[in-house]
C-alpha cells in the first residue's frame, strides 16, 4: 500500500468511508477496553501470592540486627530492606532510606520538604519568586502533576533516543538559578521506553548549575523490568549515584524506586538513594514525620525475595507475562500502520509503555473516537506538562493489564481512529 500523503483526494475519500464503516461496527458491538494505566495484570500480582506465606502467628518478625518489626523504631530502614533496595537501583544501602509503599509519595515529599525548609540550608523554595523545573518529554504525567500542584514552572526538553537532548539541559541550568530541578526516569522511561546513554548519564553527573539547590530527581522506576531474558536484550545504566560522587557532584542526585511493580501495587516497598548529606537532611524530617515506616513489610519483601537473585528470577517471570501483551500491539502496528506514513512507535526492551506519535493534531482526535467507541486510552497531552502537546500527537499505550487477545482487539480500535483522523487531516489541506 502507498502511503497516505501518496494517494488522491479520491484514494483517501474511498478509504475514509470503508473506515468509517468499520469504526461503526465497532460502536455497535459494546465494547469495553482499556490501554489507559500501566497496572499490573491480576496474573503478575498472582507471582507475588507466596509473599503471604512468609509470615503466620508463630514466625519470628525480627530482622538481621535483632530488631523487632511488630513495634516502634528504625525510622530508616530495616538492614536487609535497604540491601534490596540498593541492589535493585545498583547503589550501595549505606546511600539508601527505606519509606512506605509507593515512591511517588516520597518524591511528593521531597519537593514539599524543599517549598518548606529549603535544600540543606538554601532558601526554602516558597520564599523564591520564581521556582521552574526541566521536564523531558514525553513524560510521566503524575512527576508534572506533582510540579504543578507546587506551581513550579515547567520547561519542555526533548527525550531523544538516548535521554534527554543535553546541549540543552546543560545550557539552561548554568544559566538559570531559577532552575531547581529535572525529573528522569533513567530506564524504560515512561512513556517511551528508551534508557538512558552512559554519555547522558555521565553529562548528568557533571552539570555544572547556577543553582546550589538544583537536584536531579532520578526516578528508576524501572530498574529490573527487562522484557527479555537474554543478557544483550537488557538495557543497563550507569549508578547515577556514583558518577555524581566521581563528577565532584555527590549531593546533586535524589534516586527513587519501589517494588510497586515487582510485588505489590498497593502494598511494596518505597526508597530514596541519596548522598549522606542528602539523607541527614532528610532524617531530620522524617524524624517529626514519622517514628517508622511498615517493617513488618520491609522484613516480608527481603525474606521473600532472599536476595537480588530471587528478584532476578521473579522479574522473568513478569517478563513473560509481560512480552505477549508488547508483542501483541507491536505486531498490530507493525501490520496496519508501517507502509501508511501516518505514525511512529517505540519499540521498548522493558518498562511498561509504547509511546505512538501519530500525524500533528490527531491526538486528541483519536483520543476520543476511541473513548466513543469503548476503549480507553491515557489523555491525549498527559505525557506533557500542564497536559499541553504541543504537536497534539503523542499517545502513551499501556499494555500491561489487559489480556493478549484483549489487545489486539484494543489495537484494531486504535488504529482504525488512527487513520481515520489522518485521512481527515489530509483531507483538510
Amino acid at each position: 500500500m502507498l502511503a497516505y500523503e501518496q494517494l488522491t483526494k479520491e484514494e483517501l475519500q474511498k478509504e475514509l468511508k470503508s473506515l468509517k464503516k468499520e469504526y461503526q461496527k465497532i460502536c455497535a458491538s459494546d465494547i469495553s477496553l482499556d490501554m489507559s494505566r500501566g497496572k499490573p495484570g491480576p496474573e503478575q500480582l498472582d507471582l507475588s501470592m507466596g509473599m503471604f506465606d512468609v509470615f503466620n502467628s508463630h514466625s519470628e518478625i525480627k530482622a538481621s540486627d535483632g530488631v523487632d518489626c511488630r513495634n516502634y523504631g528504625v525510622m530508616d530502614g530495616l538492614p536487609e530492606a535497604k540491601q534490596m533496595m540498593a541492589d535493585i537501583m545498583d547503589t550501595d544501602p549505606e546511600h539508601v532510606i527505606v519509606y512506605g509503599n509507593a515512591s511517588l509519595n516520597v518524591m511528593y515529599d521531597t519537593v514539599a520538604r524543599s517549598f518548606t525548609h529549603g535544600v540543606m540550608g538554601a532558601t526554602p523554595w516558597c520564599k523564591l519568586d520564581k521556582v521552574k523545573w526541566l521536564c523531558p518529554v514525553p513524560g510521566y504525567d503524575r512527576h508534572f502533576s506533582i510540579t504543578e500542584y507546587f506551581g513550579i514552572e515547567m520547561i519542555n526538553v526533548p527525550l531523544l533516543a538516548d535521554g534527554p537532548d543535553m546541549d540543552m539541559v546543560e545550557k539552561l541550568v548554568s544559566e538559570d538559578a531559577s532552575i531547581k530541578g529535572i525529573w528522569c526516569v533513567p530506564k524504560y522511561s515512561n512513556p517511551t521506553g528508551i534508557s538512558y546513554s552512559d554519555e547522558v548519564v555521565r553529562r548528568m553527573a557533571n552539570l555544572k548549575p547556577a543553582a546550589e539547590d538544583f537536584r536531579i530527581f532520578w526516578d528508576n522506576a524501572y530498574a529490573v523490568h527487562h522484557l527479555y531474558e537474554e543478557n544483550e536484550k537488557q538495557d543497563k545504566i550507569l549508578d547515577i549515584i556514583k558518577e555524581c560522587e566521581k563528577a565532584g557532584n555527590p549531593d546533586m542526585v535524589y534516586e527513587f524506586a519501589s517494588t510497586s511493580k515487582i510485588t505489590f501495587s498497593g502494598a511494596g516497598v518505597a526508597a530514596i538513594a541519596a548522598s549522606n548529606a542528602n539523607l541527614s537532611f532528610i532524617r531530620e524530617q522524617m524524624t517529626v514525620q514519622t517514628i517508622g515506616f511498615d517493617k513488618i513489610n520491609q522484613l516480608r519483601h527481603a525474606r521473600f525475595f532472599k536476595n537480588f537473585e530471587g528478584i532476578q528470577n521473579h522479574m522473568m517471570k513478569h517478563a513473560e507475562k509481560m512480552r505477549p501483551k508488547f508483542q501483541a500491539v507491536l505486531s498490530m502496528l507493525e501490520k496496519e500502520l508501517k507502509d501508511t506514513g501516518i505514525a511512529t512507535w517505540t519499540n521498548p526492551r522493558g518498562g511498561y509503555f509504547i509511546s505512538l506519535n501519530i500525524m500533528k493534531g490527531c491526538a486528541k482526535r483519536v483520543v476520543g473516537m476511541c473513548k466513543d467507541a469503548g476503549m480507553v486510552l491515557t489523555g491525549a497531552g498527559a505525557t506533557y506538562p500542564y497536559k499541553n502537546d504541543p504537536d497534539d500527537s503523542n499517545i502513551r499505550i499501556a499494555p500491561s493489564y489487559a489480556t493478549p487477545e484483549e489487545l489486539i482487539e484494543a489495537s484494531k480500535v486504535l488504529i482504525v481512529c488512527t487513520k481515520i483522523a489522518a485521512i481527515e487531516k489530509l483531507l483538510e489541506k
